[in-house]
């Protein structure tokens, strides 16, 4: 992600929920390694009521200021393993000088909690800074349906890989429960989320799940802002995919794309 420049400086952030076999080996999977795995004094730090259906899971997550431009050389440094507790979490590994888990925290918890509701698969929520689409967030008042819409309509790739489509969320502070609160509730019923003048983030079974719908959703916003600069109109002016095509695809997908009954 930092090779694509959605992860500038310490920008983004990423966790991947551990499996039974994965959390009852982790000891000995970190024997030998960089990583230090505390058996002592594990204090629960107290974040925020964690679902009671997440509570006990382990949390493989990067660290609050991680630069994803050096992580690979550091991740003992700049990931670690936390065990979610009732109120908050535990560091179990990892985090050796001292770094706690990202700021956004909160998210992240209530992100795994809200997928998981949906989906027993799911493992993985990414968060970045993808420049296209946080470019077209900027340029217009976008909304769930219209983003959803004109990525769709541009890309047939789009409506294959994110049926579900997009969700959109008005800009707000970075880093709180709020924010969290807001993404957790549209995770009910998407796997993407735009965060409006700031970034997105995906949801899935793993990280070429998740990267691939960031990948895919940012291809088609660059592929709109230059057909809405080459040509001077509006997305849906130009020569794009119709409703009635969109429709056709979600036919042979048997899936429902939404907003195209509207």
């Amino acid at each position: 992600m930092w090779n694509k420049g959605w992860d500038e400086y310490n920008g983004g952030n990423v966790s991947y929920r551990l499996t039974k076999e994965e959390a009852s080996s982790i000891e000995a999977d970190l024997e030998g390694t960089s990583y230090t795995y505390y058996t002592e004094n594990r204090k629960e730090v107290e974040v925020l009521d964690v679902p009671e259906h997440v509570q006990g899971e382990y949390l493989l997550i990067t660290a609050s200021g991680s630069h994803f431009r050096t992580l690979c050389l550091q991740p003992h440094e700049d990931t670690g393993i936390i065990q979610l507790t009732p109120k908050g979490y535990r560091v179990v590994a990892g985090f050796v000088t001292g770094k706690r888990p990202t700021s956004e925290i909160f998210m992240h918890i209530l992100a795994h909690a809200a997928r998981l509701k949906v989906d027993s698969n799911h493992r993985v929520v990414i968060h970045n800074h993808a420049t296209n689409i946080v470019i077209y967030s900027l340029l217009d008042e976008v909304t769930s349906e219209s983003l959803t819409l004109d990525l769709w309509s541009v890309l047939t790739e789009s409506i294959v890989v994110f049926h579900d489509g997009i969700a959109v969320l008005p800009w707000e502070v970075p880093g709180t429960q709020l924010i969290g609160d807001d993404t957790a509730r549209e995770l009910e019923t998407h796997r993407l989320v735009v965060w409006a003048k700031h970034g997105v983030l995906s949801t899935g079974k793993d990280y070429q799940d998740c990267f691939g719908l960031i990948e895919t959703a940012d291809k088609a916003a660059h592929i709109a802002l230059e057909l809405k600069r080459v040509s001077g109109k509006s997305i849906h002016e130009n020569n794009v995919l119709s409703k009635a095509d969109l429709k056709k695809v979600c036919d042979v997908l048997g899936v429902e794309g939404k907003y195209l009954n509207d």
